[in-house]
């Protein structure tokens, strides 16, 4: 994995001071980082009969759409508010200042059916246990969340706790 991480610019004092940015970008644009990047979210779940990816926007989206072709599945967006188009269920987490929110379209994860969240960065776990929720809110059975990289000193795994969770990169 270190050859992963060669691939990803850090960027320091972004978006403010003191914040050092994982600039996946990078590895975006680099063919085969991109395929190993895609390759490891995708090969723990290959077996796992997933029926959708669910990516939280918005680098969840470029992520999670390829891992749901690979596992030959459907992908399911999770949204900023007010961003999709059709009734929707709603999850507000807790920022550093403040609270923001997610939503999903009520109709897109069906009871029973299981589910792989993809996103590319697990920090605090807000997002992801925003999402989480909302998977769960609709009775979907939550096969694991796979993160392309993981912050081990923001400690979101505890707010997965019970959960399949899978990082590609730990920093």
């Amino acid at each position: 994995m270190d050859s992963l991480k060669k691939k990803i610019r850090h960027v320091p004092d972004f978006p403010k001071a003191g914040i050092l940015f994982y600039d996946i970008t990078t590895l975006l644009r680099d063919p085969a980082g991109f395929k190993a990047a895609i390759d490891s979210l995708t090969t723990p779940y290959k077996d796992s009969k997933v029926d959708l990816v669910v990516g939280m926007e918005s680098r969840g989206f470029i992520f999670g759409s390829v891992v749901a072709d690979r596992l030959g599945c459907g992908f399911v967006p999770v949204r900023k508010v007010g961003k999709l188009p059709a009734k929707t269920r709603r999850a507000t987490y807790a920022l550093e200042y403040g609270t923001d929110s997610l939503e999903i379209h009520e109709d897109a994860v069906m009871a029973g059916q299981r589910v792989l969240i993809v996103d590319d960065l697990l920090a605090t776990g807000g997002t992801a246990k925003a999402t989480l929720d909302l998977v769960k809110g609709s009775a979907g059975a939550v096969v694991g969340l796979a993160f392309l990289i993981e912050l081990i000193g923001l400690d979101g795994r505890s707010r997965l706790a019970g959960e399949n969770i899978h990082a590609v990169l730990k920093y």
